[in-house]
């Protein structure tokens, strides 16, 4: 877990290769006026649920990096509610994979849908 994910309090509560799943209280400081999740706050935690979803599905060696992300927000979260996210792979390939994360309220109702592009970094020869 990265260290943003811990100050965000993000929690994976499933890890599998084609399905990550995690939620993150919505406390005032991450929130915006009124007392909404803040944008930033929504893309922050797509942007850890592409990255852990890409890293379960890399080749041993291989780390990542986010190369573009885009966010459709739908519905606001209010303070004090989850932000509950679901993220599935729409590409898993050798140079890049593709994630889209569909956020939703403890109501079900969609808050923001991201699409993001993992880039696939290969380990750098040694020597050269």
């Amino acid at each position: 877990m990265t260290p943003l994910a811990r100050t965000l309090g993000i929690e994976f509560t499933k890890v599998e290769p084609e399905l990550i799943e995690a939620e993150m209280l919505v406390r005032p400081e991450f929130c915006t006026f009124p007392e909404i999740l803040h944008g930033g706050a929504v893309m922050a935690l797509a942007d850890n649920v592409g990255a852990v979803g890409t890293v379960v599905n890399l080749r041993p060696g291989n780390t990542t990096t986010t190369l573009e992300s885009k966010t459709n927000f739908i519905a606001a979260i209010p303070a004090g509610q989850k932000a509950l996210a679901t993220g599935v792979p729409l590409h898993r390939g050798r140079t890049t994979m593709v994630w889209q994360t569909t956020i939703r309220r403890e109501d079900g109702r969609t808050a923001a849908i991201v699409t993001q592009t993992q880039l696939v970094l290969q380990p750098k020869a040694k020597g050269g």
